[in-house]
């Protein structure tokens, strides 16, 4: 990333492992980073660095829109914006019981609208911002075990997808990066065991980080990361059969995680 030291950047999701490796990286380029959250202060209370604002939001609150403009009016309209928070549970479909079901549609999907209602009248007519949103590889695949959280994310895609056409006119910068699955804490024991027992690779936060860094800048609207993850995607779109042929005979590996856990 090289973008100007002087520039403020907005971070949602710190908290996480991506988070957290993206927020060291702005830092690492200069940037002025303002992190949101529900309790910033325990995250920027780690480092000694001026650089760091901590903000409240609440991404699952309904006045999410007035917490982001008084923030903009205390601290400033943005350069741009990084949103990877997200929440993921790995469950069947009759365990997404509503408090599950309303966080991660707040989360995931919702809070990202309201950002950039909030945040893109302001940047268009200022001429620049630049806005970049995380979905995943189950954002263009729906997998057995995340049917709520592949929504949301298949949401979020067609967001981002419509945003970006809706403002090609201006001279904002809309972004998608979609991760594989990676190693942080957001992933139990149970989903570590299935992906090592399917063979499916995961990403360090370190790697994913620095492909939303790079994305900033690149010229690709979405990024998808890893293979044969990014070949899965394409497949699923073009012959959708060949995906549900591959998942089916995964199916018994999956389910045994997702109804018991991990096997002694």
């Amino acid at each position: 990333m090289h973008k100007s030291p002087d520039q403020t950047w907005l971070l949602l999701g710190a908290s996480g492992g991506i988070g957290r490796a993206v927020l060291d990286g702005l830092l690492e380029s200069g940037a002025r980073v303002l992190v949101a959250g529900r309790q910033p202060q325990r995250l920027t209370g780690q480092y000694r660095e001026a650089r760091l604002v901590p903000v409240t939001l609440d991404l699952e609150s309904p006045q999410l829109g007035a917490a982001l403009r008084e923030l903009v009016a205390n601290e400033g309209l943005p350069d741009g914006v990084i949103h990877c928070a997200g929440i993921n549970h790995f469950q069947a479909v009759d365990a997404n019981h509503d408090a599950s079901l309303d966080a991660m549609l707040n989360v995931n999907l919702r809070s990202a609208m309201v950002l950039a209602r909030e945040l893109t009248p302001a940047m268009r007519r200022r001429g620049s911002g630049t806005l970049v949103f995380v979905g995943s590889t189950f954002g263009s695949i729906g997998f057995p075990g995340y049917s709520a959280y592949c929504a949301t994310k298949f949401g979020l895609r067609g967001f981002v997808e419509a945003l970006r056409r809706e403002l090609a006119d201006s001279p904002l910068v809309i972004r998608y990066v979609a991760p594989r699955a990676t190693r942080t804490a957001m992933n139990d024991a149970s989903v570590n065991a299935m992906n090592d027992d399917l063979g499916n690779h995961m990403d360090s936060p370190g790697v994913v980080a620095s492909a939303i860094l790079r994305a900033i800048e690149g010229r690709r609207a979405s990024v998808y990361l890893g293979w044969p993850e990014r070949l899965f995607v394409r497949l699923n779109a073009l012959l959708p059969w060949l995906v549900d042929k591959a998942l089916r005979k995964q199916l018994p590996v999956i389910q045994r995680y997702m109804h018991k856990g991990v096997q002694p």
